[in-house]
């Protein structure tokens, strides 16, 4: 494996890039902004907000600053909070997305909104006057917007899990739901994801796959399978290859200026980097790597019918984990599990292809809503299913329509 370990020039990061335990820029930026709404403090400073929550639990790329603006841009707004402890160093943190829904009108008190906070919100779980501190601002914040609800969905691990050392998941699910929290029915996010441990060697971690994993790795390159780095100039491909891998796969996908929003300013942030496989120059599959503090993301993956036998897909992530471990990322995420671990369910395949390279289960607790209004919460859930389904079929002719 001499040859697969070194194709592609990858350094490691020089230096130790840990978050001090002091923020001296974000205490001046704290101690002079304070949303009234929330009753905590507010961040409006991107190297700020990032440098800060990347030293916190839980942290997530979809709790970033570039994550928010790119939202932004597509119908919601973000405020990002704060909680400090007696000290005053921040000790939570929760980038809350907010939409308005219904007709347009400029009487607040006609107009209805969600809110959502993605990933989060970020803090020791366990300590459990934080955490208090923490629900009570954002329900109230909740109930001050007129929100139909508030959604959270942190990375708190649930049975049966290893152990965390925050908290148990089963004492946050009991504590949200004594404060009026139900577990929604619309899980954004992928509850449940297999982790890579990145911290160990490369020889390591080849000999931690499954045999036919290690052996698929091997084959690509004897087949002639290369992979290269992505760039910008890629972004239209990197639309090609996912959408017909949608088509196949009968996922609905949004339109290609979505996604070169998402990659591109992704990728220009240096938070994303694509790789694309191909057999003598031609591409016949590809991933994008997302990348925040010192986690590694596989968000998206796309493949071609054509010398699927070459196993191009199983280089790739190789080749994908390599540059994360090299870019200092101690941790590979593949981005989503079966609910149940079962055939059944519609995650099985992708599983079985995820837990061949040798990462650990990871359940999480999943998404969360809190509803000020429980009537029209039970309204707007009636509704939403109907809207989905209409939308994702117009998304598949749309997409459809793409490719022809």
């Amino acid at each position: 494996m001499r040859q697969a370990q070194d194709k592609l020039p990858y350094k490691r990061s020089g230096g130790d890039d840990r978050i001090s335990s002091r923020f001296p820029a974000t205490e001046s930026i704290i101690a002079h902004v304070v949303d009234k709404a929330v009753g905590t403090n507010v961040i409006t400073d991107r190297h700020t907000w990032n440098t800060l929550i990347s030293a916190l639990p839980f942290t997530h790329i979809l709790q970033s600053w570039e994550w928010g603006e790119f939202k932004r841009r597509y119908g919601w707004s973000a405020r990002r909070c704060v909680w400090t402890d007696a000290s005053g160093q921040p000790a939570a943190a929760a980038q809350v997305l907010h939409r308005r829904i219904g007709p347009p009108t400029s009487n607040l008190r006609l107009s209805a909104s969600i809110l959502y906070v993605p990933k989060g919100p970020l803090l020791d779980w366990g300590d459990h006057s934080l955490r208090a501190r923490t629900l009570d601002d954002l329900q109230s914040l909740a109930r001050r917007e007129r929100a139909v609800f508030i959604k959270i969905d942190p990375d708190v691990l649930a049975p049966p899990s290893p152990p965390p050392s925050f908290a148990t998941g089963g004492a946050i699910t009991t504590d949200l739901q004594r404060r009026g929290w139900v577990f929604s029915r619309d899980q954004i996010q992928f509850r449940n994801t297999v982790t890579l441990d990145l911290r160990r060697g490369e020889t390591e971690l080849l000999a931690g796959m499954k045999q036919k994993t290690r052996y698929n790795v091997r084959l690509a390159e004897k087949k002639g399978v290369r992979i290269r780095p992505g760039a910008l100039a890629d972004l239209d491909l990197l639309y090609r290859l996912y959408a017909e891998t949608s088509v196949r796969d009968g996922f609905v996908i949004r339109s290609a200026d979505y996604y070169r929003d998402a990659w591109g300013s992704f990728i220009e942030g240096g938070l994303a980097q694509p790789f694309i496989a191909e057999v003598e120059g031609e591409p016949v599959g590809a991933l994008i790597l997302f990348k925040f503090a010192r986690t590694a993301w596989y968000m998206y993956g796309m493949s071609r019918e054509a010398h699927r036998e070459k196993m191009p897909n199983h280089l790739l992530q190789w080749e994908a984990m390599r540059w994360a471990k090299a870019a200092g990322c101690e941790t590979y995420d593949f981005w989503g599990a079966p609910d149940e671990f079962t055939e059944a369910d519609p995650m099985w395949g992708v599983w079985k292809f995820k837990e061949g390279f040798g990462g650990q289960v990871v359940r999480h607790i999943g998404a969360w809503d809190y509803a000020p209004s429980t009537l029209l919460y039970h309204l707007y859930t009636a509704i939403l299913p109907r809207v989905l389904d209409v939308m994702r079929w117009r998304g598949r002719r749309k997409t459809q329509a793409s490719l022809d």
